[in-house]
């Protein structure tokens, strides 16, 4: 019990000290005009008070990583709790604070003209193919979770149940930004934070042990998987995830103050660690083996343990309650990555995006291609996720750490885990059978090897050699 309050006073703590800390290095300035009031268009540029903006970015970024990553994560012990607080702190909101602030810093733009901005055309070239993989991916794994869990909750078939979500998200994909998100998704957080700390309420006063296993250098995975590389690629929302690069610039385009950044980018990133956190607690404490705990995976993906925990915890009502707001992280994901998709291919083929039936031209296409994505293996679909997620977290990683050594600041609280996630997506690759299928041992001197040259290349480059750059940028 002392350990995972521990690791929730952790987070608020470094939202406090360390988020504080990072904030202080890029130096907002309250008196700049931001890009919500000087290109203010009524569709995706839109002036919003700062308790919505931080309740829309949670539920922009959460999607179904924060459950379902930290449930899968528990497989392999409490060392996933550990990787949440740190990977949190150190790299994850860090990861999305300059994500944020970076976008506010060039009108609003989406996460490759960014990268593009302070790392070049060919990386701004990698960045658009990369993001607009991975967020078809998302959009696509998105529609599915959440109608599986809808047909265990209504009995109505799976098929309609896709219709009806893929209907909403291309609803929300074109309507001007305050018609849906602004204003529902204050209400769905509220609902989503009230029911997960439900669940630990309940586990407390329902007998269980908050987590039995404090051997945290154990790894219990039934499936003797190695932790690294494969924890940080499976646990990614909960502590570093590259889509929440895609989906700050939609917040970057309505914040009025930079002084803002640190409560909605940072801090939005400490609450879904939370609901991580409790998550992987639950997966940790629920079940009396790690066996067990797979043997429900296995049967029904993790969606049968959000329903199994849900429905035994908080009975039929809550239970249905806590099922709903699980849904709601997917759906409330899934239709702001189409809307990023939509910005990111306007803006890479220069479409204004003011008439509707612009919108219209770039997303009846992008939700053919969806649709026809979410007919392929849902397993299969997941792990190209993992990949390109983290892959996308390091490049964004990577961009800030160029940004602040362009500007002879502290670029380490960048270039550190950037280093960290380049060393984890090179060894993942190497190792997987959708990669290289080298044996282990050899992947992980290759992701050392890389991680190693990608720092010497940067310092080489940003920090020997580099040219001081303007403030104003």
């Amino acid at each position: 019990m002392f350990f995972f309050f521990g690791c929730i006073a952790a987070l608020v703590i470094g939202y406090f000290t360390y988020g504080k800390f990072v904030d202080k290095v890029f130096a907002p300035d309250a008196n700049r005009v931001t890009p919500a009031i000087a290109l203010e268009d009524g569709i995706d540029y839109m002036p919003m008070p700062k308790w919505k903006l931080i309740f829309i970015q949670v539920l922009d970024i959460a999607g179904i990583g924060p459950i379902f990553g930290p449930i899968l994560g528990a497989l392999y012990g409490p060392a996933a709790m550990v990787w949440i607080v740190i990977g949190c702190i150190f790299a994850g909101a860090v990861h999305d604070y300059f994500s944020g602030m970076l976008s506010v810093r060039n009108n609003g733009a989406s996460i490759p003209e960014v990268v593009g901005e302070y790392l070049g055309m060919s990386a701004r070239q990698v960045m658009r193919v990369f993001s607009f993989v991975l967020l078809m991916l998302v959009g696509v794994v998105f529609v599915l979770s959440p109608a599986k869990l809808l047909n265990g909750l209504t009995g109505i078939d799976t098929g309609i149940l896709v219709a009806c979500i893929f209907g909403y998200y291309f609803l929300a994909t074109i309507l001007p930004i305050d018609k849906i998100i602004g204003r529902i998704y204050p209400l769905l957080g509220a609902l989503l934070l009230t029911m997960t700390v439900s669940l630990v309420v309940a586990m407390l006063f329902g007998g269980y042990e908050l987590l039995p296993n404090l051997d945290i250098m154990n790894n219990v995975h039934p499936g003797d998987k190695p932790i690294w590389p494969l924890l940080f690629i499976t646990l990614s929302c909960g502590a570093i995830s590259g889509f929440h690069s895609t989906q700050s610039p939609l917040m970057a385009r309505c914040v009025t103050n930079e002084r803002q950044g640190r409560s909605v980018f940072y801090g939005a990133m400490i609450i879904e660690g939370i609901i991580g956190l409790i998550w992987c607690t639950v997966g940790l404490s629920f079940y009396n083996s790690p066996e067990a705990l797979s043997a429900v995976i296995a049967a029904g993906s993790p969606s049968a343990v959000v329903a199994e925990v849900s429905n035994t915890l908080l009975g039929p009502i809550g239970g249905a309650l806590a099922i709903a707001a699980v849904i709601v992280l997917p759906i409330t994901s899934g239709d702001t990555a189409f809307r990023s998709t939509r910005l990111i291919v306007s803006e890479t083929f220069k479409v204004e995006q003011s008439a509707v039936a612009k919108r219209l031209m770039i997303a009846v296409p992008l939700f053919v291609l969806g649709y026809i994505i979410s007919t392929q293996n849902f397993s299969t679909i997941w792990r190209y996720f993992g990949f390109s997620n983290q892959c996308l977290s390091a490049l964004v990683l990577w961009t800030a750490a160029a940004y602040l050594a362009q500007r002879d600041k502290l670029h380490w609280i960048a270039t550190i885990p950037a280093t960290f996630m380049t060393a984890v997506v090179i060894t993942f690759i190497s190792n997987a059978k959708i990669g290289f299928g080298l044996d282990y041992g050899t992947a992980v001197i290759a992701g050392a090897v890389g991680a190693f040259v990608a720092l010497a290349i940067f310092v080489f480059k940003y920090v020997v050699n580099g040219k001081p750059a303007a403030e104003s940028a």
